[in-house]
């Protein structure tokens, strides 16, 4: 199985994500996305993969989002993407893409859901301990 992690270093939610998916035998391939953000096809592929609209996609802590006035609502998608592929930091994070699925792994306990073999307990990095419920 192939698993794709678009991953920030930086995010205890991202770091969390890319352990569980290691601690269930997944050696995932690991996209620092900030570093090497996806052209805008594969962008909107996620997007679509993912089910959600790209406004969804959008990080607003830590990032110039209120600097570019995307809380505006009549703003489009493509207006939206453009933002995320200029300022790659507006881009939530992580996405986690395998043959289950794609989905933007917030809380990181979510890629649970998209791996073959995923453990029945994690405890991640603040102490808390994710259960898998079967």
């Amino acid at each position: 199985m192939t698993v794709t992690i678009y991953h920030n270093p930086a995010c205890g939610t991202s770091r969390n994500t890319l352990a569980m998916i290691r601690a269930s035998g997944e050696e995932p391939v690991v996209v620092e996305y900030l570093d090497h953000p996806p052209s805008r096809e594969r962008l909107v592929a996620l997007i679509a993969a993912m089910g959600i609209a790209p406004r969804d996609l959008l990080r607003r802590k830590g990032t110039p989002y209120d600097d570019l006035g995307l809380d505006e609502s009549g703003l489009g998608d493509d207006i939206l993407i453009d933002a995320m592929l200029a300022h790659p930091i507006l881009i939530e994070r992580p996405i986690v893409e395998t043959p289950k699925g794609t989905r933007l792994c917030r809380p990181s306990e979510v890629v649970l859901d998209l791996l073959d073999h995923p453990m029945a307990e994690f405890t991640k990095e603040d102490g808390g301990v994710v259960r898998r419920t079967p």
